[in-house]
């Protein structure tokens, strides 16, 4: 599944650019093998065009099994890494800015291509930074139905990737953890042709049952970029479902690497 924020998004600044997607896009997919293949597809979704930055405000909407529902505000940053650009790897912060008694915590990822990534979480309520372990990720973040790996990203190398099958407009990619030990061992997920955007997910556990399943809900173009402004991710095993809606998105708006330190992170509850 692609990086949240998030959030899911792929930078087009003008008709050129889109067509040029689209072209890609709709190239038949390389490899001989349905695990060439499958890889092939996972990069393209992985690697899409995220420009440099991007800014967003998001609403959280968790539902437990009596349909009662708690809401949250959480706002966004996002930097984009690699060659040539500020940091080696991508880097994200997500913040919580209501209601009061989780305001300012927030959850750091630093992307690191030759190593593991690092993720921080911020407690104001403790007054210190944790970081969340590689055995953690798979772990319900802040009580919702998505998890830290959801909301911080995948590592790449850590899944096995394979094409299933595909049609007209979509593909289907199965993604199967390395990791024994992982909660959530196998993914399929249903991916649009002509962006790269994941639009449908189904979430098996160890039993290889299908517990969770995520959905966008409202895709657009923001500023000419495809954008995830409505996404939810349901548990069928806790009667759960966790909504997402973005109320405001922004792009290339000049974060710096100074933006992502663990000295901002901690920061959040000043503000």
């Amino acid at each position: 599944m692609p990086r949240l924020l998030f959030l899911l998004i792929a930078l087009f600044l003008n008709n050129w650019a889109g067509n040029e997607s689209f072209l890609q896009a709709t190239a038949a997919p390389q490899g001989r093998t349905s695990q060439e293949k499958g890889t092939w597809l996972a990069r393209q979704v992985q690697d899409r065009d995220t420009g440099k930055d991007a800014r967003s405000t998001m609403r959280m909407r968790l539902f437990d099994r009596q349909g009662r529902a708690r809401e949250r505000v959480l706002s966004t940053l996002s930097l984009k890494g690699g060659p040539g650009r500020p940091v080696s790897g991508d880097r994200s912060l997500t913040r919580f800015t209501y209601p009061n008694d989780i305001n300012g915590t927030g959850f750091l990822v630093w992307e690191n291509p030759d190593a593991d990534d690092e993720r921080f979480l911020y407690l104001p309520s403790l007054g210190r930074v944790r970081r969340i372990a590689g055995n953690e990720t798979q772990d319900s973040f802040m009580g919702s139905d998505f998890t830290y790996e959801d909301i911080g990203g995948r590592e790449f190398n850590d899944y096995v990737y394979t094409l299933l099958d595909e049609d007209s407009t979509t593909y289907r990619l199965e993604s199967r953890a390395k990791d024994p030990g992982a909660r959530f061992p196998r993914v399929v997920s249903l991916i649009r042709k002509d962006n790269f955007v994941v639009v449908h997910g189904e979430i098996h556990n160890k039993r290889d049952e299908l517990q969770k399943t995520f959905d966008v809900k409202r895709l657009d173009r923001v500023s000419g970029i495809w954008t995830v402004l409505e996404m939810v991710m349901s548990d069928a095993s806790q009667r759960t479902r966790t909504e997402l809606v973005v109320e405001k998105m922004e792009y290339n708006v000049g974060l710096k690497e100074a933006d992502f330190s663990r000295r901002e992170l901690e920061r959040g509850a000043a503000r």
